[in-house]
């Protein structure tokens, strides 16, 4: 087996020594490469950022931007990597290099102070810059629209150049404020013909290559195959298993947690299908949040009513909804979605799949029916939808954040009367759970205020909420009534009419 390798804006370099806990952010600093810096750990603060070259959604590459904090460097074996070094034009000898156009647009408008955030701004702009469906707005006023697959944001949040400022939800600036780097994002032009990441886009991206890199008794392997993946974690009982590493990173960095075996399954191809049927839609474990985004394309509500709020753009371009139901947090934002689309969950070991309806997937406090030696291969959501959906977040920011309290709602209305309610809940009890009973309250009743009164008081009392540092027991059950009523004050004339 070929040597873990990664090729750094342009230059391939070996992984060897690090360890393979080793993140992109450390190995790139222990190079010389120090515009990439380290603000939170946890992927919050987009100091970190670069981008990754990854297959395409409309190319065939996509310019991602990722934190390089959470990710291993040995999860990049074979792959292409660019920093905020490495966009700048190289010039001519004895002649400075020639700025990129999102730094040029930064240091004219001022969006740099201290500049500790500003490399990771550059790089997550640079991701924006590059998507290949973004499109000026021939008329400024247009700019209120919403961008082509890339989230709800309105307003101010779409420029007149199509930049979706979601784009930067994952970065955080304490000294120049935020205006003058919005300025710099809608000032962006369209990349050149003879841009050369421009051009890389029409280019497949990197192969996955499988690694096996071994360290000091540690091991970071990369299976070629799902029947690979699945005969390892039978041998390896010890193995943790990651797919963008948006967790595992946090407890690498904060809990200074090692594993003597760890098991990547981002790149298997049969965990990166999706497949549309007559009955289902069936999303491949290990597509990034990002690639189920785009590829759905609003096709399914409430989906698309959950990803702009789920954590910032940086996190989805890595995180799976596999590795968000996998661990089994009560908070996870896409639980309480995929319980009320009344999803299933298609789990595989080395003897065969077997298929478990999400509401029964959960059996306690990040605990679930998968067995040892089980990866959720896929997820399924059964087709028709209904076609009242909502996801109501409350947190304490509006954009990358935890939920203190989180409800998706599916109901099938006509007549005027609830013929189907599915209601999920997240951060009420020790797991995502289905508001049963506020469904049996609203199933066969008018769609009127007296009913919806009625089951936003059976809504407070399900869960078993607690205190903590997020919000109170009593704030949460007030906030799980307050959904139900305000969803019939945002669908009442939508039914009606």
């Amino acid at each position: 087996m070929v040597a873990a390798r990664i090729t750094v804006n342009g230059k391939e370099t070996p992984i060897s020594p690090a360890a393979p806990h080793t993140t992109v952010l450390d190995f790139l600093r222990e190079r010389g490469l120090t515009g990439t810096k380290e603000g939170c750990a946890e992927g919050e603060c987009g100091a970190c950022s670069v981008l990754v070259a990854r297959p395409g959604v409309n190319k065939p590459t996509d310019w991602v931007a990722v934190n390089a904090c959470l990710v291993p460097v040995a999860a990049l074996d074979g792959q292409e990597v660019i920093t905020s070094e490495g966009l700048a034009t190289a010039g001519e000898s004895g002649t400075p290099a020639a700025l990129h156009p999102v730094q040029e647009e930064m240091a004219v408008r001022g969006g740099s102070q201290c500049g500790y955030c500003t490399p990771g701004f550059i790089c997550s702009m640079a991701s924006e810059y590059y998507r290949p469906d973004r499109c000026a707005h021939p008329d400024p006023a247009d700019a209120t629209t919403t961008g082509t697959g890339t989230g709800t944001g309105t307003g101010t949040e779409h420029g007149p150049n199509g930049f979706d400022l979601h784009a930067l939800s994952g970065n955080l600036c304490r000294c120049t404020g935020y205006r003058p780097i919005r300025d710099a994002a809608f000032a962006v032009g369209m990349p050149t013909e003879d841009d050369p990441l421009a051009q890389r886009r029409e280019q497949s991206p990197p192969e996955p290559v499988p690694t096996a890199y071994t360290r000091d008794d540690s091991a970071f392997l990369r299976p070629s195959t799902l029947a690979d993946a699945l005969q390892l974690l039978r041998e390896r009982t010890d193995a943790v298993v990651v797919a963008g590493s948006t967790d595992w990173g946090v407890e690498v960095n904060i809990r200074s947690r090692r594993a003597n075996c760890v098991v990547a399954v981002d790149r298997l191809p049969e965990l990166r299908e999706m497949r549309v049927e007559s009955d289902h839609i069936e999303i491949g474990a290990a597509q990034t949040l990002t690639e189920i985004e785009r590829r759905l394309d609003g096709s399914v509500p409430l989906l698309a009513e959950l990803f702009p709020q789920f954590a910032s753009r940086l996190i989805r371009n890595s995180a799976t909804l596999g590795g968000n139901l996998g661990t089994g947090s009560p908070i996870g934002d896409s639980p309480p979605v995929l319980l009320a689309l009344e999803a299933s969950v298609v789990l595989a070991d080395a003897d065969g799949e077997r298929e478990v309806p999400l509401s029964d997937y959960f059996t306690g406090y990040r605990q679930s029916v998968r067995r040892p030696g089980e990866l959720i291969r896929a997820v399924r959501i059964p087709l028709p939808l209904s076609p009242v959906a909502a996801f109501h977040k409350i947190a304490k920011r509006r954009f990358d954040d935890i939920s203190s309290v989180a409800v998706a709602f599916a109901l099938d209305i006509e007549d005027g009367i609830v013929r189907k309610a599915r209601i999920g809940l997240g951060g009420v009890a020790a797991t995502p759970i289905r508001a049963l009973a506020t469904e049996a309250a609203l199933e066969g009743k008018p769609w009127a205020a007296q009913t919806i009164e009625a089951a936003s008081q059976v809504l407070q009392a399900q869960g078993t909420p607690m205190d903590d540092h997020r919000a109170s027991a009593g704030y949460r059950s007030a906030m799980l009534g307050q959904s139900l009523l305000k969803l019939y004050a945002q669908t009442t004339e939508a039914v009606s009419s």
